[in-house]
Parts: structure tokens; sequence; C-alpha cells
């Protein structure tokens, strides 16, 4: 389908122990109303308790947003029809300024004493990440230049580059990114992963500048995809869901779990 056609709903699902999940919710795309879906963003407050659930896609005025649903007590309640756009693109200073067209696939963490938020922007055709800081989740404010992407196209990944997760370490969080490379096959899905590491949330030191972490072990003729993945801890471990291309260029969702 055509871009912003793709997703028509969003799922929410529970799981007790991370490898059996059954479904709790479901937002059709009709009932919010929106054209379509791409990457959400679901996470808990540390004060409150509720729950937040973010997505993205063409709002009312077909202008790529991150939308909010209102909070709630528990996964299986997000009302569709409260919906509301809480980051969209900046009113360029000049006419003839470059600068972000729309924005989209939020990945948010709240550290450091406030909500961060990672994004794609997509500008001049391309795909860059952007920061956006918050107090309280909801008025969101570009850090640093808006119309200037965090990390830059280089390398392995110089078609583009996307945020996908943030891992606190202790000292720092690592910065799982992900690309694709111009001569790649259809480089807007044949895309994998790469790591960076921060101190302060915002300057982002890559690790794997050469060559990716992350490829599908079981790649078809023409696709090695593993992207958008989601890190989290669970105790000792460190697990990642990630979507990977199969040998019959289908995709499906695996966990991979790594111990400290």
């Amino acid at each position: 389908g055509d871009r912003g056609l793709r997703g028509y709903e969003l799922r929410i699902l529970r799981s007790e122990d991370g490898t059996k999940f059954e479904e709790v919710l479901k937002i059709p795309r009709e009932s919010v109303p929106i054209p379509g879906f791409e990457r959400p963003a679901l996470l808990q407050d540390p004060v409150t308790g509720k729950f937040k659930l973010y997505a993205c896609g063409p709002w009312k005025d077909g202008v790529w947003s991150i939308i909010k649903f209102a909070d709630v007590d528990s996964p299986a309640e997000f009302d569709p029809a409260s919906a509301y756009p809480v980051i969209s693109p900046p009113a360029k200073r000049y006419e003839r300024d470059i600068a972000p067209l729309g924005y989209k696939d939020p990945v948010i963490i709240h550290a450091e004493g406030a909500y961060h938020c990672y994004v794609i922007g997509y500008i001049r055709q391309n795909e860059r990440i952007f920061h956006f800081r918050s107090e309280d989740a909801e008025k969101w404010e570009a850090v640093g230049d808006p119309y200037e992407g965090i990390m830059p196209l280089a390398g392995w990944n110089e078609f583009f580059v996307r945020p996908s997760s943030v891992i606190p370490v202790g000292l720092g969080y690592l910065f799982v990114y992900e690309g694709s490379k111009t001569s790649w096959f259809d480089p807007v899905y044949n895309v994998v992963t790469g790591l960076g590491y921060t101190f302060d949330l915002h300057r982002i030191i890559d690790l794997t500048p050469e060559a990716p972490l992350a490829v599908s072990s079981t790649p078809s003729e023409h696709f090695a995809t593993w992207r958008y993945s989601s890190w989290l801890w669970v105790g000792e471990e460190l697990w990642a869901y990630a979507e990977v291309a199969k040998p019959n260029e289908s995709h499906e969702i695996r966990l991979f779990r790594m111990r400290r």
C-alpha cells in the first residue's frame, strides 16, 4: 500500500512470560479516524502508574505527526476517540528552509527526570533521527536545532537512519538505531540495526560505524531485514523483540535473549 495507508490497526497484547501473548485491545484506524498507523510506543508513567500510548500517521490535515491517546489504568482501556497530536512538524523560519515535513515511529523513555522521544523525521526525502524532551509527556520541545538530526547519514546507514530503542546500562545508555545503504536492494525495507552509546541522551557515539550489529540469520534472496526492535531488561537478561526477514520474504517477530 501507499505510504501511510498500510497500518490498518494497532494491537496490544499481554504475556505472563514474554513468549506467549494474548490480545487485549485492537484500535482500528477508522475508530480514530486516521488513514493508517505505523510504529507505536507504549509506556507506563513512573509517578501515576497509568499507561501511555503514542502512535503516528497522517493526522487530520494529512501531516505526519506523533499522536497520543488519553492515559488509562490498563492497556486494555485506551479510547480511540481520545487521540490528539502532540508532536508535529515545525513552522519554517524562512520560506526556503529545509525543515522536517513529518514525524513517525516514536521511541520514548523516561530518564534523567524527563521524558525523551526519538522520532523519524522525514526531511528532503530522507529519514533522520530527531530528539524531543518533555516534563509531562504532553508538551514536547525539540532538543537542539529542530532542523538537524542527531545522527549523520554515513557509512552503512547513509541512505537513512532511524531510532529503535534506548537501554539504560547504569552509566549512560545504549542507543539502538537502524538504517540501510543506497546500494542495497530496496533500502526502504532492507533495514538492519546498529548500536550507539550516549551519556546525555542527545549526543550519540556510533559503536558500529563500519557494519551493522544485527541482520537476519535467515535472509531471503534480497532481504536481511532486522528492524523495529524493542529492548528491555528482564532480570539478568537483556531481551530484544525484533521484526526479522525469513527466507520466503515474509517477516516475523522474534525474541532474542542475552545475558549480562
